[in-house]
């Protein structure tokens, strides 16, 4: 069972930023095609980003593209999500995710997930 610990949230202004971290436990993060997910207040679970093994190929959703990077460190065995210009509707417990199914981040179903990290963007 494969455990993953993300942290970075916390409460940042309108327009701030904030860096997401994501490292499993236990095994390279390299077998696997990571992501973050959102959710908000009262709202279902959204995606927000994919990252391939390699690191090569990303994909975001709509409303965070331009704004949101997704990236990976082999060496340190970890996914981050850089965000910028945050808005106050980005508010919501992020968590991060790995699949040991997917192939490519079109494609991109989780196996796996951590525990969630509060991020509050506040006006």
């Amino acid at each position: 069972q494969v455990q993953l610990v993300d942290s970075g949230g916390g409460l940042v202004q309108a327009g701030g930023s904030l860096r997401l971290s994501c490292a499993p436990s236990t095994r390279t993060f390299v077998s696997f095609v990571a992501g973050w997910f959102r959710q908000a207040p009262g709202k279902e679970r959204e995606f927000v980003a994919a990252i391939s093994r390699t690191g090569a190929d990303t994909i975001y959703a709509d409303s965070v593209k331009g704004r949101f990077t997704i990236s990976r460190d082999i060496a340190e065995n970890s996914v981050y999500l850089q965000m910028a210009s945050l808005e106050p509707d980005d508010t919501a417990v992020y968590t991060c995710s790995a699949s040991t199914r997917s192939t490519t981040v079109s494609d991109y179903r989780p196996d796996y997930w951590g525990q969630g990290t509060q991020v509050t963007v506040s006006t």
